[in-house]
């Protein structure tokens, strides 16, 4: 089993950065793809940016490319997302999950868990 906690979450102004931490725990992290979503209040989950086995392979949602970064650390068994330029309309819970494939990783029914969701907020 696989369980994954989301950390970092929190309240910045407009122009700033906040790293979110997905430590996950359980056997085989390198194996997973991992990916990062988010849900704002009335509105879809939607996908932020995904990162498989090594740095190199990394997806990013149009709308967060340029001011966000997946990165991973196998040895902690922990990625990250590095979110700069932080606009109002960032503001969600954001999630992390975990999926055995390293495909369709822009797709949520593609990934087998998921951790808590952290909460950010952007004001103007």
């Amino acid at each position: 089993q696989v369980q994954l906690a989301e950390s970092g979450g929190g309240l910045v102004q407009a122009g700033g950065s906040l790293r979110l931490s997905c430590a996950v725990s359980g056997r085989g992290f390198s194996t997973y793809a991992i990916g990062w979503f988010r849900q704002a209040p009335g509105k879809e989950r939607e996908f932020v940016a995904a990162i498989r086995t090594n740095v190199d392979n990394t997806y990013y949602a149009d709308s967060v490319k340029g001011r966000f970064t997946i990165s991973r650390d196998n040895a902690k068994k922990t990625v990250y997302l590095q979110m700069g330029s932080l606009k109002p309309e960032d503001t969600a819970v954001y999630y992390c999950a975990a999926s055995g494939r390293w495909y369709n990783l822009t797709i949520g029914e593609t990934y087998n868990y998921w951790g808590q969701g952290a909460q950010v907020t952007v004001s103007a």
